[in-house]
């Protein structure tokens, strides 16, 4: 403050003495002491550049707190549900209304193992579920094929956003799909249900199966040579706006995908009717059916992460459900498959995908799903 401002303050101290006015009062948030103590020291300390004024901040509480992975592409999928909420409620729009949280979880931690190694449900997901109960977050974004077919108490999943496409992409520098690989070659992946798919195709190949790590990770061990080849989920490129790394992209006859791939979901509390209301209005009715589809048929098998599974719902073009089922051993030595074809609704894909899993477990016989 510059110095003529401070003795008009002293001035107007001493003639606030001399006419008896109350022995305190805050001019610009700075408090004059009363007739009885003296003031200019602020003048002899010539120390103090400005007086600052007491302002109250407001400091804004977010409406929803999105909990997710920090992966590129689990934050994509945050940045998609935080878009599509925006785009639906006006309120939401408001500068920190929605805030994202990203959680570490402990397939992230864990990278140097398989992920059949590490076992157990719940690997991308067990945290955010923590922080979705304990009240840490309001929602959860997760991938739907990260996702154990049962729910922690107190939280429910009614929503999946608009599924992206299903099929696995064949990614490499030196040949153009699977086919052409030479004899020997190996492909990366982390996934059971790729390796047995592929091995039981083309068994001259090499699977390296602790290929993990964010797309970006993988692409770069890529091109350092550690594999000739990798297959990656067609739906996170595109959401990450990589489509440009794709050397072919594999049909569902060639690579039936994993349950619920290309779909996301998103959870909240059992009891958080607010977030539940927010939540219904993003919801594809499409997607959700043939999710539980699908999630029906890997409950039944009770698959696990050592277990090579595959199961894809669809809309055919009479509107009516499509369901293809695949159970592997892990080498690729024995593939099962089975199909359903009944009315899309709900009832009827749930017992479409129970039963295809009750004729595959019936097929595979003891012991098949120990392997």
């Amino acid at each position: 403050m510059p110095m003529e401002t401070l003795s008009s303050l002293c001035t107007t101290q001493a003639l606030m003495a001399r006419h008896c006015y109350p022995s305190s009062i805050s001019l610009v948030g700075f408090s004059l002491p009363g007739k009885t103590q003296a003031f200019p020291k602020c003048i002899k300390k010539r120390t103090l550049g400005v007086v600052k004024a007491s302002v109250a901040v407001e400091t804004k509480v977010a409406i929803i707190r999105i909990g997710t992975r920090g992966s590129p592409l689990a934050l994509a999928q945050a940045h998609e549900t935080r878009d599509k909420l925006m785009s639906l409620h006006p309120e939401l729009t408001e500068e920190g209304a929605i805030q994202i949280v990203i959680i570490k979880t402990t397939g992230d931690k864990i990278l140097s193992q398989p992920l059949a190694d590490i076992g157990g449900k719940g690997l991308f997901t067990k945290e955010i579920d923590e922080a979705l109960i304990n009240s840490e977050i309001d929602i959860a974004v997760h991938s739907m094929k990260d996702v154990p077919t049962y729910l922690p108490d107190k939280t429910i999943l009614p929503c999946n956003l608009q599924r992206e496409d299903v099929r696995d992409a064949f990614i490499s520098l030196n040949a153009a799909s699977l086919a052409e690989l030479p004899a020997g070659s190996t492909v990366g992946t982390a996934s059971l249900r790729r390796k047995s798919q592929i091995l039981y195709r083309y068994p001259s190949l090499n699977v390296l199966e602790n290929f993990r790590g964010n797309v970006q990770t993988r692409l770069r061990k890529l091109n350092e040579g550690v594999v000739q080849a990798t297959l990656l989920a067609l739906a996170g490129l595109k959401r990450l706006n990589m489509t440009e790394n794709v050397t072919n992209v594999l049909s569902i006859d060639d690579m039936l995908p994993a349950v619920a791939q290309g779909a996301i979901g998103i959870a909240c509390r059992s009891a958080d009717e607010k977030m539940a209301n927010y939540l219904a209005s993003l919801n594809h009715e499409e997607t959700r059916l043939a999710v539980a589809c699908e999630r029906a048929f890997l409950e039944t098998l009770d698959g696990s992460c050592r277990t090579p599974i595959a199961g894809y719902a669809c809309r055919d073009e009479d509107g009516n459900c499509i369901f293809r089922g695949l159970v592997a051993s892990p080498d690729g030595t024995r593939v099962l498959e089975t199909s359903r074809k009944g009315p899309y609704a709900y009832e009827d894909m749930i017992m479409m995908g129970k039963d295809a899993g009750k004729e595959l477990l019936s097929r595979g016989g003891p012991g098949f799903f120990d392997s």
